[in-house]
């Protein structure tokens, strides 16, 4: 079998989806690379502390680093050695502000008028004109939105005329073993017209949505568990949540957020009912997924860890996920590495996909393209042990 299927990765970021391709072959929660018949060829972003990071973790491929709408397609195959038609896959996620609900304060988001949204006809462009094999495309659920619902017919029916057939899906990370209730909407398509399948759900439990909890199904992976071997690491001082809210945010207990302190429960009375977004204060469960990691997260917005620690003077405080944390709420490998100072990488984090959500997508894409064995981990279902950190 052919080792080196050459990929194309658009909006690249840190690299969740990179990873995800070169590890599809592996169990879930494995990080050993060796399998993988996918390589990453050439990436581009316009970010470059992220291309940094993709040079740290993926030091065979090509970075391009520069603004999608000025980068001609030529050049992009250029830089990965490529030809029209030659690339297995391409794969990337134009940036989801646009569609995202923590801007929907602003009127151009609202209306759709944001002008990153036609980021998405690049990554159409780009598909037409270098004529993959199949590409993943894959963005907040926002996308699928009535709001948005002109910039989402046109991409579909670009890719159509691209000659593709696509199909998508809106998929709820905790349901493929990730520790985070994380929604993000795949789109994907096949040159040769076959209509993709999108894996069966491995996990079940309550969501912010769903109380209906499929017994036959792997319990949702909790916090705790995943975190359960990570070494004990100082807590950074910028970690600690001081401030206006410092006490306020100590004295919510796990699971809870700001409505903690509102007149209807037993905090201090401090909050009128529903005046602030649900991420305000916001405590995370130990036995429970966390909620979406935010990429740019204002100083009181959660979730924040179940554990308070104490600072300097002795007081009380809550803390904000470490690096280590993080990375396992992503399902990114431990050793896995990030350019730039603690915010950077937090954008970093926030901004990418899940690897075993990416994973479980690329790998049923490569099992019903022929170019893996099923063997239980795509489209059928893995055992608990491979996909359950308890």
């Amino acid at each position: 079998m052919n080792r080196e299927l050459p990929v194309i990765s658009l909006f690249s970021g840190a690299g969740g989806l990179d990873c995800a391709v070169e590890r599809c072959s592996e169990p879930a929660l494995t990080h050993d690379d060796s399998g993988s018949p996918l390589r990453v060829a050439v990436a581009t972003d316009h970010d470059e502390t992220a291309l940094r990071t993709l040079a740290l973790n993926f030091p065979h491929t090509k970075t391009l680093c520069g603004d999608i709408q000025t980068t001609p397609t030529e050049e992009i195959l250029e830089a990965g050695g490529l030809e029209r038609g030659d690339a297995t896959l391409l794969i990337g996620g134009p940036p989801c502000t646009p569609f995202s609900k923590s801007g929907f304060w602003i009127e151009e988001k609202r209306n759709s008028a944001d002008p990153n949204a036609s980021l998405l006809d690049e990554y159409v462009r780009v598909v037409r004109e270098s004529k993959p094999e199949a590409f993943i495309l894959e963005n907040v659920q926002g996308l699928t939105y009535k709001t948005h619902k002109e910039q989402f017919d046109r991409l579909i029916a670009g890719l159509k005329e691209a000659g593709y057939n696509p199909s998508y899906k809106v998929l709820l990370a905790a349901e493929y073993g990730v520790p985070q209730l994380r929604r993000r909407v795949f789109v994907v398509g096949r040159r040769d017209g076959k209509p993709f399948q999108f894996p069966l759900s491995t996990h079940s439990g309550e969501s912010e949505r769903d109380r209906v909890i499929d017994r036959s199904k792997i319990p949702f992976v909790g916090l705790k568990s995943a975190f359960r071997d990570l070494p004990e690491e100082p807590v950074e001082l910028s970690d600690i949540v001081e401030g206006t809210y410092a006490d306020l945010a100590a004295e919510v207990p796990p699971g809870q957020n700001y409505l903690w302190h509102t007149e209807r429960y037993d905090g201090r009375d401090v909050f009128k009912w529903r005046s602030r977004y649900w991420t305000f204060l916001l405590r995370a469960e130990p036995d429970r997924p966390s909620t979406t990691l935010q990429a740019q997260p204002g100083p009181w917005v959660g979730p924040f860890h179940w554990e308070n620690v104490q600072n300097a003077k002795g007081e009380s405080r809550a803390r904000r996920f470490t690096v280590s944390e993080m990375k396992r709420i992503m399902t990114f490998p431990d050793d896995f590495s990030f350019a730039g100072g603690r915010r950077e990488v937090q954008r970093q984090i926030g901004n990418a996909v899940p690897v075993e959500l990416g994973k479980v997508v690329v790998r049923s894409l490569m099992e019903q393209m022929g170019h893996l064995e099923p063997d239980g981990c795509g489209s059928e279902r893995p055992s608990n042990e491979q996909l359950s950190f308890i």
